[in-house]
């Protein structure tokens, strides 16, 4: 068995004691379906769901090979399931956000979920490029989604002005991105493009399977010519540092929406904390504890584990 493997099985076995903040399976669309409508409607007692709905069954087509032009994803950490994890996200900041006086228009909500959906487009191959995966696409991702979406609103006919407001929205999901040169029409907009680029993030780091899926993180990144790791278990060790580079760019750079998420679940289910920063540092505990046995990644994985039930 190659290292890599065993390390992968490692925190697989490891990311099984995570209790993570999302109860909906991602695995079923129609369930992420149904919670996205519950969600926004908790904001709005009528809204039409239509432009958002075609969009979301395009999009599991897409990833699923079924879209036309389009081959199936083949990143195994930029999935359809990280879709669905940013997409929820999202969506329960925006109910946060309304909480706390933010008054979108329900046309920007739905341009905002749709932003959700399509911002890892860009990361699916077309039919006739069989070369590697699409993680080859790792530094170019967000133009190349935002290329998808220009092509994908002419064809179903959104106004130009949509593509706009959308294209802002995926840029606010890059890592090194300055929010302030990005020319929003809107405050609402602003916040609209803080809550995507947060929900990428959190929803990610917060998810159970996060510690399991970070050596395909590295595989994507090595395809990709990111070098700013040497090896899997080199981003493994960085992995707390990066967290502690995302915490400060949710104050810096996102406006710190993240907050709004402890809003959604006081007002929904009466709970004043943040469920979600909790998973992750449990997430990012565990992997340090993980780390730090000597026989890491063959042995000692039970150890790790038993710390945390």
């Amino acid at each position: 068995m190659r290292q890599e493997d065993t390390m992968t099985g490692s925190l697989r076995l490891l990311s099984k004691t995570i209790t993570c903040a999302e109860r909906i399976s991602l695995e079923n669309p129609a369930e992420v379906m149904a919670e996205i409508k519950k969600i926004i409607l908790l904001i709005f007692r009528e809204f039409e769901f239509s432009q958002f709905e075609l969009a979301f069954s395009d999009i599991l087509k897409l990833f699923s090979g079924n879209y036309p032009g389009y081959r199936r994803c083949n990143t195994l950490y930029h999935d359809l399931n990280h879709t669905m994890d940013c997409l929820l996200v999202t969506a329960k900041l925006i109910n946060g956000a309304f909480l706390n006086g933010v008054r979108f228009g329900k046309h920007e909500v739905s341009l905002g979920l749709i932003s959700a959906l399509m911002h890892d487009t860009g990361y699916i191959q077309a039919v006739d490029d069989d070369t590697g995966t699409g993680a080859k696409y790792t530094i170019c991702h967000i133009d190349r989604s935002i290329e998808f979406m220009k092509q994908y609103f002419q064809d179903h006919r959104f106004p130009l002005e949509d593509l706009q407001i959308c294209s802002n929205l995926l840029r606010c999901t890059g890592l090194d991105v300055k929010i302030s040169e990005i020319k929003f029409q809107t405050r609402e907009h602003e916040i609209l493009g803080k809550i995507l680029g947060t929900a990428d993030l959190i929803g990610q780091m917060a998810n159970e399977h996060y510690l399991e899926k970070l050596p395909f993180l590295y595989r994507e990144f090595k395809e990709g010519g990111v070098q700013c790791y040497k090896d899997e278990l080199d981003l493994l060790k960085k992995t707390p540092a990066f967290w502690e580079m995302v915490k400060e760019r949710f104050v810096s750079e996102l406006g710190q929406v993240d907050g709004y998420l402890r809003d959604y679940l006081r007002a929904l289910w009466g709970i004043n904390q943040d469920l979600y920063r909790q998973a992750i540092d449990r997430n990012i505990e565990c992997l340090q504890a993980l780390l730090a046995t000597p026989r890491f990644p063959f042995q000692g994985i039970r150890e790790a584990e038993a710390k945390w039930y």
